[in-house]
Order: structure tokens, then sequence, then C-alpha cells
């Protein structure tokens, strides 16, 4: 074991990455920061230390940081603090994710238990490939992204930055998803996908604007 990891955000998420991190093997100490600190002193049985305000003075204790936000937006926001603060800034990845050797995964992604990663294929920094979900070749995944467990992308998929891809999702092979798009849980792509829209359903299309919606 190697290092000391803080991990920012101490809910569901946090867990299961931090889980994935102890079944790594190569971190000796593993803590969280979150926003419900000192009430919340412990999540799942790891140390909460402080808030996502202490992140600058957590340097001279921790080595490296991950993000385990839900909201892809705010994710990235904070892996570029911890960045700026001076923390390394691992992948992790669960020893049971099978990722080929030619695939670039870049720092802060994390990829849970039964996830598959091909070959050629891209994560960019900050995305989650969550609980068996699987990236088949040659996809690429811009920074932020979140597949959700149990979604699937045929090959060659592109996603854009900071879109959430739905629990049980499914995307055909060759289409193009943009940036801060939500795609629902169980929807189908299979068509090209326009920026900063929700889509649902089989097939997906995109959610009709209701008076509401601001």
């Amino acid at each position: 074991m190697s290092g000391r990891l803080l991990i920012v955000g101490a809910g569901g998420h946090g867990r299961v990455v931090a889980d994935c991190a102890e079944a790594t093997g190569q971190w000796s100490e593993i803590a969280f920061l979150d926003d419900a600190f000192p009430t919340l002193a412990e999540s799942g049985g790891w140390r909460v230390v402080g808030t996502a305000a202490d992140l600058p003075k957590m340097l001279n204790r921790y080595d490296a940081c991950v993000v385990a936000f839900g909201n892809c937006r705010a994710r990235v926001q904070m892996i570029e603090r911890a960045r700026q603060a001076g923390f390394a800034i691992p992948s992790i990845v669960h020893p049971t994710a099978v990722v080929s050797k030619r695939a670039r995964i870049h720092a802060g992604a994390q990829l849970l238990a039964g996830s598959i990663v091909n070959c050629g294929s891209e994560i960019g920094p900050g995305c989650i490939v969550n609980t068996a979900a699987t990236i088949d070749h040659d996809c690429k995944l811009d920074s932020g992204v979140h597949v959700c467990p149990g979604a699937h992308l045929a090959g060659d998929v592109h996603i854009g930055a900071r879109t959430w891809f739905g629990i049980g999702a499914v995307a055909r092979q060759g289409i193009r998803i943009g940036a801060d798009v939500t795609v629902g849980a169980g929807a189908v792509c299979v068509t090209n996908i326009r920026d900063g829209v929700t889509v649902m359903g089989v097939p997906a299309r995109e959610r009709e604007r209701r008076n509401d919606d601001v």
C-alpha cells in the first residue's frame, strides 16, 4: 500500500468508491471530506475528516484525491480544485473491472466492479464507468461523463462532457451524444443527440419542454 487517499463526498457513491479503492490494495489510509462534517464523522467505516472547504489544508496528510459526486459538473469542478491544491488525481479501477491495455484511462476516472472498457476506448478525466457498465471498442467519453450501472455503449460511441447516461441505457454503435445531456434509465439511443437535452424511451427521444421547466 503506497499512499493516503482522500475522497470528497461521503454519500452512497463515495462509499462505493472507497470500497473500490480499498479493494485495489494501493492505499494505506482512506478518508472522506463531506459538508455534513462534523455531524457526520464516519461513513461505511471510513472516517470523515473535514468538509470540502478543508481540502487545501489536507495536502500535508493525504497524497491523492478523488471526487465522488454524482453531479457531473460539480465533480469536474472539484477535481480541478484538488489539482490546483497540489493533490495527485488517480484513477480508481476495481480489481474485477476488465480494461484493455489499449484503452486510455485519464486521471480521476472511476471504473467500478464488473465494468468493461474495450480496446481503443478513451475514458476522460473524472468519468465514472459504474457497476457492470460496458464500453466497447473505440468509444470516447469526454470529461465528467457518468455511465450508470448496467448501461452499455456499442463501438465507436462518443459522449460529450458532463453527460449522465442512465442506468440500463444503451447506445447503438457509431452515434454521437452531446455534452450536458441526460439519458434516462433504460433509454435506447439509436441516433445522434444534441447538447444539453434530456432523452428517454425506446427509441430515445427528447423530452418535451413543459411550462414549468426553467
